[in-house]
């Protein structure tokens, strides 16, 4: 499976993108998951219902199902997963987006807006292939020669990944 990260600030717009990435990829015959890293803890259940209760009571996997979807919900007591083992979990696509992890070494699209008052992450990480914003005219100089890209051309984002990231392209 490919993988493709978007790095950048809280506020840039990463998930803006992403959801915007994911139909024009799927548009384009391409199968696409995720995986969103979260920098809070979180739960799929509630105190009280009974997947809460089976990992309180010490469960190292519980995986809720419907007919609809299932999650598997495993305790990670000893140490944060790497992202390599999380994607190796998953069904196999042709590729998945990864927001956040932004250390793994795997290559990314930093998003960066001039309105978070952040620098730009690409000069200190080779793992970015180019720079999506919404200040083109600013980022003329991008580092090490960066593409730049138009943050809210979506179309034109995928393009780049597709040509990128070697995909062959299929007509819908």
């Amino acid at each position: 499976m490919k993988v493709l990260g978007l790095r950048g600030w809280s506020g840039s717009g990463k998930t803006t993108l992403l959801v915007n990435l994911i139909p024009e990829l799927t548009r384009r015959g391409l199968r696409v998951s995720t995986v969103k890293h979260a920098h809070h803890g979180f739960d799929l259940d509630r105190p009280g219902k009974d997947s809460f209760r089976h990992r309180e009571a010490g469960a190292t996997e519980v995986m809720l199902a419907s007919a609809n979807r299932f999650a598997l919900l495993h305790e990670a007591r000893d140490a944060q997963p790497m992202l390599d083992d999380l994607i190796a979990r998953m069904s196999p696509v042709d590729l998945v987006l990864v927001e956040g992890f932004k250390t793994a070494a795997h290559r990314k699209i930093e998003v960066w807006r001039e309105a978070t008052g952040q620098p730009l992450l690409a000069g200190e990480d080779e793992n970015v292939i180019a720079i999506a914003t919404d200040d083109i005219d600013r980022l003329a100089q991008a580092p090490r020669d960066l593409p730049v890209l138009a943050l809210d051309r979506p179309s034109i984002i995928a393009e780049f990944i597709i040509g990128r990231l070697w995909f062959t392209r299929e007509t819908p």
